[in-house]
This record gives C-alpha cells, sequence and structure tokens, in this order.
C-alpha cells in the first residue's frame, strides 16, 4: 500500500516554508511521496485577485522540481469549483483505491477543522497530519497526528506584499517560481 500525503491550499505563492513542511512529513512518516495540490477555489478564504488556478498549479510543479519525493496534484484545479476536501478525497480513492493518504494541515486549519464539509465523514477517509503555525493553538476533538517541522515565519501573503512593493523574496521561494512570477507579471512584478 503506497502512502501519499497531500499538502493542500492555495499556494498563491508556494514558498519554502510550504516544502519544508511537505518534506519533514515525508521523512517522518516514511511517506512514499507529498503531493501539494492547488484549491481551485478555497471554501475557507477569499482569494485576492492574483494568481489564475492554473498559474499557482504550474507554480507548485516549478516549486518541487527535482526532489523525488514530492510532487505537483492537478485533482482540484481541473475538477474546478469550490475545492471541498471531502469531495476531493472520494475521487482520489476512487482513482487509487489501495493507497492511504496522509491529509497535512497547518496549525490554523486545525483550529477549524469542526468547520470542514462533511468532516465526520472524512475523517474516515484520511489521516490528518497537523503541525505547526505561529499564532495557532492547534486544539481539536479530531485525531491528528503531530510532527514538528522548523517554525518559518513567511506566508504567500507576505510574498504578495514583497513583490507589490519590489522587495527582496531571494531565498523565500524558489528561483524557478519566482522566475514564473515574474515572466507572467504576477503580483504587481510589472
Amino acid at each position: 500500500m503506497r502512502k501519499i500525503g497531500i499538502l493542500g491550499g492555495t499556494f498563491n505563492p508556494p514558498h519554502i516554508g510550504h516544502l519544508i513542511i511537505a518534506s519533514e512529513v515525508q521523512e517522518a512518516l516514511e511517506l512514499d511521496e507529498v503531493r501539494l495540490m492547488p484549491t481551485a477555489i478555497p471554501p475557507h478564504k477569499q482569494l485576492p485577485d492574483t494568481a489564475t488556478p492554473i498559474q499557482r498549479l504550474v507554480m507548485t510543479e516549478r516549486a518541487v522540481q527535482g526532489n523525488e519525493y514530492l510532487s505537483s496534484c492537478d485533482e482540484e484545479v481541473h475538477f474546478g469549483g469550490v475545492s471541498y476536501t471531502f469531495n476531493t478525497m472520494q475521487r482520489l480513492l476512487a482513482k487509487e483505491p489501495d493507497a492511504e493518504f496522509h491529509f497535512i494541515i497547518g496549525g490554523d486549519m486545525v483550529d477549524s477543522l469542526h468547520t470542514w464539509f462533511k468532516i465526520d465523514e472524512l475523517i474516515k477517509m484520511v489521516r490528518f497530519v497537523g503541525v505547526h503555525r505561529p499564532g495557532t493553538l492547534r486544539k481539536t476533538n479530531y485525531p491528528i497526528q503531530y510532527i514538528d517541522t522548523p517554525l518559518i515565519d513567511v506566508s504567500s501573503t507576505l510574498l504578495r506584499t514583497k513583490y507589490a512593493l519590489h522587495k527582496t523574496t531571494t531565498y523565500l521561494v524558489p528561483e524557478s517560481v519566482d522566475s514564473y512570477i515574474r515572466q507572467e507579471g504576477l503580483y504587481g512584478t510589472c
């Protein structure tokens, strides 16, 4: 049975924090792979009008290049609409019935897990893996396996601001992602 991690998010843009979390969880749980899966339309937050779902998918593909344990997953972007994890995992389990899925979430998502669509059914489908995020409590009544990862206080919001102000993002995003952002004129870089 393949053990697959899923790290969902907007990835607007993907950054070093996402990659560290994916890598640390993959190693700690000895997962066969971790897939970074951008949402089409996130149910829990409003996306700023910046990168399209396809652009965010391309950025995740670029971010994981060269890492044999990390990949990009296009399931939610190509399905479209609001990306409910329950629906996505139903589709993935139908495609890969022999896989054991570990859904990786940050402390902010742990704190709001009770609000997720069909959460009581979802917890029977996947194993939730929680990682700490600054400013979160990590409190829930749902079963979560916690993995300690290095705390990197960087966010996509911070990066969008830095790009808009023409400040350095060196070492915060992979070079291939940075070059794509500049090539596409995203986040005010043009």
